[in-house]
């Protein structure tokens, strides 16, 4: 009898124990994928800056090119490249 009660009792203790983890991991999954989905501030496009810049950082060309590569890295969405696009090609 007392190694059936010690059995079950190491038992309790390594469910309760799993579940303390169990619940603990999910808790912090939890709250990363929330700061994730829910950034602090959103920054503004870095090609909005860019192309505001006074003195301008070279040719309509280069800058172009510039928002290209924006655009291939998924800095910049289609919209706010076809966005800077027009504003440079206006200008």
């Amino acid at each position: 009898m007392p190694g059936l009660l010690r059995g079950m009792a190491r038992t309790a203790v390594v469910a309760g124990t799993a579940t303390a983890v169990s619940n603990r991991v999910s808790r912090r999954q939890g709250e990363r994928w929330a700061a994730q989905e829910a950034p602090a501030e959103p920054a503004p496009p870095p090609a909005a800056a860019a192309a505001q810049a006074p003195g301008g950082g070279g040719s309509v060309i280069d800058q172009l090119k510039e928002l290209g590569e924006l655009k291939q890295q998924g800095i910049l969405t289609e919209e706010e490249f076809e966005a800077q696009k027009a504003k440079l090609l206006a200008s």
